[in-house]
């Protein structure tokens, strides 16, 4: 009886510690790093891209969608170039990213948002990253859709409601393509 009481419990303690909840975090700390790969990986692209002012590249960059919703596709990254001024010389990351992800039955979306610092040998920029690496329901979203960039001291203005960047009030505000709200 002794040894059925020793052998259950053993058996329970080990079930409890491979039990899927575990197992879960493991995949979910996986996960997150290939997201933060991809994402930057992602921002990479973005900015060779910058560097070699490659408008061909901005489109395999970005979504099929985001071409599309976008206001001037083109007119955005002759914006950009125009608004980066000096050479790229360094990056830095931020916190993140921020994953939002959804699976409805196997209908799969997720949305990666990354955070960077890019310095030029005139100025600091902050760079926010919107992609959708994954829309299994929607292939033509699959890509970044937005990029938006602003001087680094102007950083904390994108997220002020009252400023109507990607916030009105407490609405999130979606934009596609390049996107430069404070010149």
């Amino acid at each position: 009886m002794r040894k059925l009481i020793i052998s259950s419990i053993l058996i329970l303690g080990m079930l409890f510690l491979c039990s899927c909840s575990l197992g879960n975090s493991r995949t979910e700390m996986l996960n997150k790093d290939s997201d933060e790969t991809k994402a930057q990986a992602r921002f990479e692209e973005v900015i060779e891209a910058i560097k070699n002012n490659d408008k061909d590249a901005w489109k395999t960059i970005f979504s099929k969608q985001a071409v599309d919703d976008a206001d001037d596709f083109n007119g955005g990254a002759d914006q950009l170039a125009g608004f980066i001024q000096g050479e790229i010389n360094s990056w830095e990351k931020l916190d993140g990213p921020t994953v939002f992800e959804s699976n409805d039955y196997g209908h799969v979306k997720k949305e990666v948002s990354s955070y960077y610092y890019v310095n030029t040998d005139k100025q600091k920029y902050f760079f926010l990253l919107r992609d959708y690496p994954v829309d299994t329901d929607h292939p033509d979203n699959v890509g970044l859709y937005m990029l938006l960039v602003v001087k680094a001291e102007d950083e904390k203005n994108i997220y002020d409601g009252d400023q109507k960047i990607l916030y009105d009030g407490k609405e999130k505000i979606s934009h596609a393509g390049i996107y430069i709200p404070i010149k």
